[in-house]
């Protein structure tokens, strides 16, 4: 991992969705998604993810910065199911804009 200027090791987040037995989606970013994604699965991650197991992981994307990552997740889950069911199948393709504010752009 590159170091930056303060001498900490930079790291790189990723987002990601989490399918539930109950068909629902959970959006999250981590800095290590097999890792955070065990944690859920211990039922020590997100409370929203408790009591709803068996849970997959179903998709991920690097971003690379916490800040964008973080940007990106708050716009996927604007997002309407049947499009985000589109961008895990691979049906759709996500491009990110972020000149000044994080816009996702989905292309077929």
């Amino acid at each position: 991992m590159p170091i930056i200027p303060s001498g900490k090791v930079a790291t790189s987040w990723s987002v990601y969705f989490v399918r539930t037995r109950f068909n629902a989606l959970y959006c999250g970013i981590s800095n290590d998604v097999e890792r955070r994604f065990a944690l859920h699965q211990a039922g020590r991650g997100a409370k929203a993810l408790r009591g709803k197991m068996p849970l997959q992981l179903v998709w991920q994307y690097h971003v690379g910065s916490r800040s964008l990552a973080a940007r990106v997740e708050y716009a996927l889950k604007q997002l309407p199911k049947s499009t985000k069911e589109q961008l895990i199948l691979g049906h759709r393709k996500i491009h990110i804009d972020h000149t000044n504010s994080v816009q996702i752009m989905l292309s077929i």
